[in-house]
């Protein structure tokens, strides 16, 4: 993943609209604020089947991206594997972001 997309992130969460770990993002999605779950290519399989599990459930939109763990931490400054974004606007550019290299994302539907 490029540098401008991990960046975007950062934005993100500097904006509030961010929520960071499995388990504030299914509490996200159960709340009706998550329009977008994104996990890492590392991602554990329990995380994995647990968060389709919900955005399934909930009706989320969910994308594989192909970065690991620490590189998706180290852009939002907090340990990730999944992140949920809260805001349609920020939701609908990061895909956009994501779909311009389309060998960057795997789509889970």
């Amino acid at each position: 993943m490029n540098s401008n997309t991990l960046s975007f992130f950062g934005l993100i969460r500097r904006a509030g609209k961010l929520t960071i770990g499995c388990d504030p993002a299914v509490d996200s999605m159960k709340k009706g604020t998550a329009k977008l779950v994104v996990m890492v290519s590392d991602i554990s399989k329990n995380t994995k089947k647990t968060v389709l599990k919900n955005a399934e459930e909930y009706g989320v939109h969910t994308i594989i991206v192909n970065c690991t763990k620490d590189e998706l931490s180290y852009a939002v400054g907090k340990l990730a594997a999944v992140v949920s974004v809260d805001d349609v606007g920020f939701a609908g550019s990061l895909e956009k972001k994501l779909a311009d290299d389309k060998e960057e994302c795997q789509y889970d539907d």
